[in-house]
């Protein structure tokens, strides 16, 4: 079940991330995140009840320690997509997304004390690959000397590690939860959603000084990033709270297919020899961890 809801959630990431690109160029970073979570909150709760009714209720035993994991989720899942939405103003589409899937590499590394994982000597190995591939994609020989002021590498391997803290303080907030894991995922997905949702929509009509300014631009297009939002974080949540997240995350890779698609379909990006090396390196990065740590 979760290899079906992590390909689902993929396809759904990657048409999600193109049309949240658009929605920063018409409306700004803020707008854009905000929407990912606002919009999509209908559609999650919606769900919620359905899990609730025909899967299974649920019991909240630790409810403080279900608060501070989700809230650290909501928090870091917030800061990984303005940063990517950075590196697609510094950068390109593909860049930033490829950079942001250096999150499986590290999920597996945050797992190893958060989650009692560990790694072998494979596992190693395809972390250092990861970096390597992260630099090879991003950096010019010319600009090695620069390399501590570029900000699409910068903000894209935070981005990466911010998605990662997301998936394991995911799974963390889900596991602390009695009842079923299904269930579970959804509570969690909506209290992200929710804390979100009034952070940044406070922060937008603070900004605009309209209490109406999160609901009134672009909305059509606002809709459709939360909508398939929603859809995809469904797919991602379940499958952190069914295995291991570093394992879901290694075949959400199959994203950067679309992403790359859609690189150069939709916004007419080039995508270089050294890009495609580099993001190649990355997936083989994923792929080492993932069979180090089945």
């Amino acid at each position: 079940m979760w290899i079906f809801v992590t390909l689902f959630a993929a396809a759904c990431q990657a048409l999600r991330t193109a049309h949240q690109k658009t929605l920063s160029q018409e409306q700004g970073f803020l707008h854009a995140t905000m929407a990912r979570s606002l919009y999509g909150l209908p559609l999650v709760s919606i769900y919620l009840v359905v899990c609730w009714l025909m899967v299974g209720e649920i019991k909240f035993p630790e409810m403080g320690r279900f608060i501070l994991f989700a809230s650290i989720c909501a928090s870091a899942q917030v800061l990984a997509t303005y940063l990517m939405l950075r590196v697609f103003q510094s950068g390109s589409f593909a860049l930033g997304t490829l950079l942001a899937k250096t999150e499986a590499v590290l999920a597996a590394l945050i797992g190893i004390p958060l989650l009692h994982y560990s790694l072998s000597v494979m596992g190693w190995v395809g972390v250092l690959l990861g970096v390597a591939g992260a630099l090879v994609m991003s950096l010019r020989l010319e600009t090695l000397r620069q390399v501590h002021k570029d900000i699409s590498l910068m903000a894209g391997l935070g981005s990466g590690l911010c998605f990662a803290i997301t998936s394991v303080t995911a799974a963390m907030a889900s596991h602390s939860l009695q009842g079923s894991l299904i269930t579970s995922a959804g509570v969690t997905l909506w209290y992200v959603l929710a804390f979100q949702s009034v952070v940044l929509c406070s922060l937008q009509i603070y900004k605009a000084k309209d209490i109406k300014a999160p609901l009134n631009r672009s909305v059509r297009l606002s809709w459709k990033v939360g909508i398939l939002s929603s859809l995809g974080s469904i797919g991602w949540f379940t499958a952190f709270a069914l295995v291991n997240p570093a394992l879901v995350k290694t075949l959400g890779q199959a994203e950067i297919l679309g992403t790359l698609y859609l690189s150069k379909r939709r916004f007419n990006e080039r995508i270089s020899t050294q890009q495609w090396l580099g993001g190649v390196m990355i997936v083989a990065s994923v792929m080492l961890v993932t069979i180090a740590t089945i």
